[in-house]
């Protein structure tokens, strides 16, 4: 091979090397570029839009209490106070306490509004409406059952109901401390006690609510909510109720 070929060689082979490090180096700058813009879209859905604001989960335990107002009483009913015979059950307010449990299902409506998030919530709700003393038992009913020891007895009939719901809830402004949500539809499920007329206790129906919540401090949050139960009347009574009251909320 002549002096020539071989520095022609020579000079291709070293094209050929630079040309292989520069693929490298650009392949590795394109990675490093694809990892800070994941990065970056990470921090922009993780942290929060305010200065100094903390980043938050979503997910909460809470504790919720108040007031409750039946759109109907229960007077007149064969068990709340025996149709009426001496004193009404008629209390159509009273107070309701709950738990239950908010899950981030998505943090931007699967991308369709950034920053506006839907949560499942998952609660437990208690409610005692007034309650009166009534006859629990007439005369005739006391000769009905053969009893000569029967008497006719005033207490105190309690008129309860549990509500289990599930129920999806969209939260705005991601990042502030302070932030509203609706309850656009959810499910019920609820159990009335005493049972009614026809003995049924279960009746299932629909709520809307409303509230706002703020971040006290770290995980601690303090709300307000209010909402409507609209009931299909399975038990042959009208279950409609509203409340309206405050919850204490951990998150995780």
């Amino acid at each position: 091979m002549s002096k020539g070929q071989s520095i022609v060689r020579s000079s291709l082979c070293g094209l050929i090397a630079f040309g292989m490090l520069w693929a490298v180096a650009e392949s590795g700058m394109a990675q490093a570029a694809t990892v800070e813009e994941r990065l970056e879209r990470l921090e922009q859905k993780t942290l929060s839009a305010s200065p100094g604001a903390e980043q938050e989960t979503g997910n909460m335990v809470f504790f919720r209490g108040g007031g409750a107002w039946a759109t109907s009483d229960r007077s007149g009913e064969v068990f709340t106070d025996v149709f009426g015979f001496q004193g009404n059950n008629s209390g159509d307010s009273g107070y309701y306490v709950g738990a239950g449990l908010d899950l981030v299902l998505t943090r931007d409506i699967w991308d369709l509004f950034p920053g506006t998030w839907v949560l499942g919530e998952i609660g437990v709700e208690f409610k005692r409406f007034d309650s009166k003393r009534v006859t629990q038992a007439v005369p005739s009913t006391c000769a009905a059952a053969g009893v000569p020891t029967c008497s006719v007895r005033k207490e105190k009939v309690q008129i309860t109901m549990l509500t289990v719901n599930v129920a999806p809830k969209i939260m705005f402004m991601e990042g502030s401390r302070f932030r509203p949500w609706i309850i656009p539809a959810g499910l019920d499920f609820h159990v009335i006690s005493p049972p009614s007329d026809d003995t049924t206790v279960l009746d299932i129906g629909v709520q809307f609510g409303v509230g706002a919540q703020f971040r006290v401090w770290k995980a601690l949050h303090l709300g307000v909510d209010g909402r409507f139960h609209l009931a299909t009347g399975q038990t042959d009574t009208t279950n409609n109720f509203g409340t309206a009251g405050a919850y204490f909320g951990i998150a995780f």
